[in-house]
């Protein structure tokens, strides 16, 4: 429910952006602001309710976070202008990575480390869940209603949500309970941590793909010779779908193959999607985007489960620094093919999207150790 809750809104505005260029008079770069928007807030936040996460306990943050995001999402419907659009959305983006971000040190902290890697799959396979409605239901009901009440169907949701995670999710066991600040050093410990950082880039690169991949898409189907309506593309989204019945398989690779080798599997998937897109066949290119995701959700699955491995200490911080990399990624993903779409179209696109999938592969291989869930955290993680 959490990782429902947490996704739910962030990509919603995808399938959306071809009505927002005619409704806005916008250019490509200007809509996509709508989803960079949501993801440079939370790469923003994310630190900070990590560190507060650690302080005053996981579930408060969630908990709190959950409401929080009721109130934004209901805030966008009131937009006049794409401007104040991009606000409320940069405001959702806020509110996220509480739920986000601290739902994945609450994992690593009340799950045995031989199951921390299911636990992650099954967690992954609820932000593809939530992934899913969110996008289809805007794009659905946007169709029908318009976009404004596509929004409160959302905030709706939302609060349900809040309200699950309020009354079920268990408080923190005794060694996660909450604990005072850290020492001065924590940051920089955690800053001079080589396997951190080499999962915080593993993390760039995974959303970086993602969001380029699922928000060009949307461009490259509504233009001839697909010609995609709004409601069809909100409809594309449910091959997010078979992510979500194979990240729990992925869980347990990880738990029995190791890291290293689940995010070969996953970033190979995903580079193979992406060139099947370049097919100019409509169920070639779902096929294609089915890969894609599935492929990105393995391996931020195994990025986000790995950081339990390397930092046996203030997970809370050290979670909210892989979702600032983490969503940062997204946010230049969600931004930087503008550019090169204006050059060579969604070829230039996925020709960025493979190059990312090679550093990501190439920076896990140099940096992570070959360790699995379920050996015993790493003695130096400075090493």
């Amino acid at each position: 429910m959490a990782g429902f809750a947490a996704f739910l809104d962030l990509y919603a505005t995808q399938p959306l952006l071809p009505l927002l260029m005619r409704q806005f008079s916008a250019t490509h770069f200007d809509v996509s602001l709508t989803v960079t928007a949501a993801t440079a807030a939370v790469a923003f936040a994310a630190p900070i309710v990590g560190r507060m996460a650690d302080v005053i306990g996981r579930k408060r943050v969630i908990v709190g976070s959950a409401i929080g995001l009721v109130a934004a999402t209901a805030l966008v419907s009131t937009s006049a202008s794409l401007t104040q659009f991009v606000f409320w959305r940069f405001v959702q983006g806020l509110m996220t990575p509480g739920v986000f971000a601290i739902t994945i040190a609450y994992i690593q902290d009340e799950w045995p480390s031989t199951h921390v890697g299911r636990a992650s799959g099954a967690y992954v396979a609820g932000t593809v869940t939530g992934g899913f409605c969110g996008r289809a239901l805007v794009g659905l009901v946007s169709e029908s209603a318009g976009w404004r009440v596509a929004f409160l169907v959302l905030a709706g949701l939302n609060a349900v949500a809040a309200v699950a995670l309020a009354a079920w999710l268990p408080p923190e066991s005794v060694r996660a309970q909450p604990h005072p600040a850290g020492p001065a050093n924590t940051m920089s410990r955690l800053l001079r941590n080589r396997q951190l950082l080499a999962t915080n880039l593993v993390g760039f690169c995974v959303l970086f793909v993602q969001v380029a991949v699922f928000t060009y898409v949307t461009f490259y189907l509504s233009d001839p010779p697909f010609g995609l309506s709004t409601a069809a593309l909100s409809w594309l989204f449910i091959v997010f779908l078979v992510g979500a019945s194979i990240v729990p398989f992925a869980g347990r690779s990880i738990d029995v193959r190791g890291y290293r080798k689940t995010l070969t599997i996953g970033i190979a998937t995903g580079a193979t999607g992406a060139l099947l897109t370049l097919i100019p066949s409509l169920p070639v290119v779902a096929v294609g985007l089915a890969l894609v995701g599935t492929g990105g959700f393995i391996s931020h699955a195994t990025a986000s489960s790995y950081i339990g491995i390397v930092t046996p200490r203030d997970r809370g911080l050290a979670v909210g620094f892989y979702s600032t990399a983490y969503y940062i990624g997204g946010s230049l993903g969600g931004s930087l093919p503008a550019l090169l779409w204006s050059i060579g179209g969604w070829i230039a696109c996925v020709a960025m999207v493979v190059t990312m999938q090679t550093i990501t592969i190439v920076v896990a291989l140099k940096f992570w150790r070959g360790a699995r869930a379920n050996d015993a955290v790493l003695s130096d993680p400075m090493a």
